[in-house]
């Protein structure tokens, strides 16, 4: 289903772009120049993450923006936990379950990432190319903590 996704989120990109490209009598060279990246880039917020990737973005921007224990520095060398997360987020898109599927042992870090998935709840629904049998859709995120307890989503790591 990862390719098949792939190839319908390729589709999709390629309808949009037809279909935003101006129609006038320029010649073509001009008509390419005025469908640029950065014109077809204003688009990707109204893309739906057709990916589990892509929806694992988006979850963790949420999530992002609703924690204040979100650091934007440079990761350090040295982390004090990682935790990672199980996360099922139903058809409608409210959090079913998030559980930990890995951790260090510090139980107040593993709280903190619970606790900062729930009070970003509820999330986008997760789009059709991604969802399981029963509608809903189960990723694991991580979580990285520095020495402060301040953390970043691994998803939004670039």
């Amino acid at each position: 289903m990862g390719c098949r996704g792939n190839v319908l989120g390729a589709v999709w990109i390629s309808m949009l772009t037809a279909c935003s490209a101006p129609l006038s009598n320029a010649p073509a060279n001009e008509k390419s120049a005025a469908v640029s990246a950065p014109q077809l880039l204003d688009f990707a917020p109204l893309l739906p993450p057709l990916t589990t990737d892509g929806y694992k973005r988006e979850f963790a921007e949420q999530v992002a923006r609703a924690s204040p224990e979100v650091f934007a520095e440079p990761i350090p060398e040295m982390l004090k936990s990682v935790v990672v997360l199980e996360i099922t987020i139903d058809r409608s898109g409210a959090l079913r379950r998030a559980t930990v599927r890995r951790s260090n042992g510090y139980k107040a870090l593993e709280n903190l990432a619970l606790e900062s998935v729930r009070r970003a709840a509820p999330y986008a629904a997760p789009p059709w190319t991604v969802r399981g049998g029963d509608g809903s859709l189960t990723f694991l995120e991580t979580f990285l903590f520095r020495d402060d307890g301040r953390f970043r989503i691994l998803s939004l790591v670039r």
